[in-house]
């Protein structure tokens, strides 16, 4: 799991990082479409925020945005994997971006979830009816700002491939925070042996070898 090859490596991250950019947008793209065109008519019924639309707002929309950046900065470390700010961008922009990303799965499968176990209740907060509860399955008769033509349908259709997609951005994510481990020889793939061979490479000897040099000559 921690083994990366040092001529094979850099393209694999190089392809992973294009991965998470094409992801990302992707992800970005299916946000906005749901937040801008099926929910902006409810984000505010009543002046209460519905669940859906905070998970969907707020976090799918920064998971894209990060998964894009953290895309970008694998493939420029996949061109100069001795550069030490490059690592340490790495695994904190992965570290973060995995995490986002896995609570934006878990926030879309619940308003999934909750969505289909109120038959859409919470997508027609936006209308005008206090004397009968509408779903998004049944026929609409009270007056809506918005068109109620297949919201149900739509919304479940975006989100759907959302969380999949952040689902994606998870083990990409994990899989380039691996490589940094590695690049950095930080525990537990701290015996990978890239660190030291691009050490190596750079003409400084190997961290071990350091390590043994500074207990043999305390002084210097």
């Amino acid at each position: 799991m921690c083994t990366f090859d040092k001529d094979k490596g850099p393209r694999r991250l190089m392809k992973k990082g294009l991965t998470l950019i094409l992801v990302g947008h992707i992800n970005f793209i299916l946000g906005a479409i749901v937040h801008g065109n099926v929910l902006r008519h409810i984000s505010k019924p009543s002046q209460n925020i519905t669940t859906e639309y905070t998970v969907a707002n707020i976090i799918s929309v920064t998971s894209g945005l990060l998964s894009i950046a953290t895309g970008i900065i694998a493939i420029v470390m996949s061109r100069n994997l001795r550069v030490v700010k490059l690592q340490i961008g790495l695994l904190i922009a992965s570290f973060l971006n995995a995490l986002l990303s896995a609570a934006c799965c878990t926030g879309l499968l619940l308003a999934i979830s909750v969505t289909v176990a109120h038959n859409g209740q919470g997508l027609m907060l936006g209308c005008n009816d206090t004397q009968v509860p509408i779903n998004a399955r049944s026929p609409v008769g009270a007056q809506c700002p918005f068109d109620t033509t297949r919201i149900y349908d739509t919304t479940l259709a975006l989100w759907i491939p959302c969380a999949v997609l952040s689902a994606a951005e998870v083990g990409l994510s994990v899989w380039c925070f691996i490589v940094g481990l590695a690049l950095r020889g930080l525990a537990p793939c701290g015996n990978s042996y890239i660190s030291e061979q691009l050490e190596e490479e750079a003409g400084c000897p190997p961290h071990s070898q350091r390590l043994i040099g500074q207990r043999m000559n305390p002084d210097a």
